[in-house]
């Protein structure tokens, strides 16, 4: 038998899911004109504060190696990242911003930042961001500890 809890936290799950879609939509829409894509801008923030093996990459934005190496791939003919050879372990490929990939990034936050309506009071969402924020940590929790949510 469901509980009043279970049904409250599928529920919650169900809006927090359209929600996500709908904001997806809305920076897709802002992206599209740039040339860009939420994964790829995600791939930009992530390389922001310095250059990263592919591997440390996709760790830092809880992403797939192989997956990212895609994104990699666009974003590096686009002229938006560099990859050069690890000085000390010519395996790896070291991935960094180029110039043109920080006025990308710069350009889609900025974009970005529009994207909701301009009717949406962020007053008091301070709250909200604190607890999608423990969920989250939640759920990555859990998937460390080799049980899927």
């Amino acid at each position: 038998m469901t509980t009043e809890s279970e049904r409250e936290l599928r529920n919650f799950c169900q809006l927090l899911s359209q929600a996500a879609r709908l904001v997806q939509r809305r920076q897709d829409d802002v992206l599209g004109p740039l040339g860009l894509t939420r994964a790829a801008v995600i791939a930009l923030e992530g390389l922001a504060p310095g250059a990263l093996n592919q591997e440390q990459l996709a760790s830092s934005v809880h992403a797939k190696s192989q997956t990212m190496g895609k994104i990699l791939a666009r974003l590096q003919l686009a002229g938006l990242v560099s990859r050069s050879r690890h000085p000390q372990d010519r395996r790896q490929l070291i991935i960094g911003l180029t110039g043109a990939g920080r006025e990308a990034l710069k350009a889609a936050q900025e974009a970005e930042a529009h994207a909701l309506p301009p009717e949406v009071d962020v007053r008091g969402w301070q709250t909200l961001q604190d607890e999608l924020a423990r969920f989250v940590k939640s759920l990555q929790n859990r998937e460390m500890n080799g049980r899927s949510a």
